[in-house]
């Protein structure tokens, strides 16, 4: 009798699996074929000499061997890795200031939050051709108002030390996304560490420094992992930036060069594709050691609930 109901229980079980795997089997299928298999597609296309009109030709690790070698690759990480340090920090602190603001409870707040937050629907194409007029040396708002101000006027788009700077300014128009997120983990501290550090004399900075920041860490933490991860892989902004001012892929001096715009040149352009292909899997690597690295030092600055 138990025999029996072993072999009923297993039959049911193999039924709701068999269940489970069509109402599953859309999303399984659409990950084998779309993410899997171009994956272990490109990985293998890594390891050979493919322009897409011929047959992959076997090349070991002659693809890696050259980025350590090719000039390019360095400059686009130079620009890449200088956009997620100096862009993103920044972006961050605005971010959180904004965010403080938004959470005073003022009349007609609800409005402010979603007149802040408008810019960031904004597709990225589009606010990086109003910036390009912005920021144009002739005519643009930014330099009429620095001329205004009696401020030097740089050529925003033109010369090679301004261009990184003036995508770090173009920044601060999309963190309206990072501001509402940051909003809420300030609404989720309790108030009631507000009233106890007033009791105690703390000031303003105090209470900023040893309540706030520690309590919207975990949020800091999310905020600098995904700023980061998006951040090597920009492209949109440095290849309409450049191709908006009539200038090859790079922009002048190659000084929008970013990694994966020039990823896109190798694998587009110069039909390169398992040269594409080792640089793709390079900064997977270089995304996952840079996530990594952030995890491992979270624990000396983020505080989740009952800590200190």
């Amino acid at each position: 009798m138990d025999a029996v109901n072993r072999i009923g229980i297993k039959r049911r079980e193999r039924q709701r699996l068999f269940v489970g795997l069509c109402f599953i089997s859309p999303w399984l299928i659409g990950f084998l074929l779309f993410q899997l298999l171009p994956i272990i597609s490109s990985f293998y296309y890594s390891l050979t000499e493919y322009n897409l009109f011929e047959a992959p030709q076997w090349a070991g690790a002659a693809n890696y061997t050259e980025l350590i070698t090719d000039g390019k690759v360095w400059q686009s990480l130079y620009n890449t890795l200088f956009m997620a340090v100096f862009g993103l920090f920044p972006h961050l602190a605005f971010a959180l200031g904004i965010a403080m603001l938004l959470n005073k409870d003022v009349k007609g707040k609800s409005l402010y939050r979603t007149i802040y937050f408008l810019p960031t629907l904004v597709p990225t194409v589009a606010a990086t051709l109003l910036w390009m007029w912005l920021l144009n040396a002739q005519y643009g708002l930014i330099n009429e108002l620095l001329g205004m101000l009696g401020l030097p006027q740089p050529v925003w788009l033109l010369e090679p030390q301004w261009t990184k700077p003036a995508l770090i300014l173009m920044g601060f128009w999309g963190t309206g996304t990072a501001s509402i997120m940051y909003l809420a983990a300030l609404q989720d501290v309790p108030r009631m560490y507000y009233e106890a550090a007033e009791i105690d004399g703390a000031n303003a900075w105090q209470k900023f420094r040893h309540i706030t920041l520690p309590a919207i860490s975990p949020m800091t933490l999310f905020q600098v992992i995904m700023g980061v991860i998006g951040a090597l892989q920009m492209f949109t902004q440095g290849y309409v930036f450049a191709d908006g001012n009539g200038q090859a892929i790079g922009g002048p001096e190659n000084s929008l060069l970013f990694y994966a715009v020039y990823l896109y040149q190798t694998a587009f352009s110069f039909l390169r594709m398992g040269y594409a292909s080792a640089m793709a899997w390079v900064l997977f690597v270089i995304v996952f050691l840079l996530t990594f690295l952030v995890f491992k030092t979270s624990a000396r600055w983020v505080y989740y609930g009952g800590e200190r």
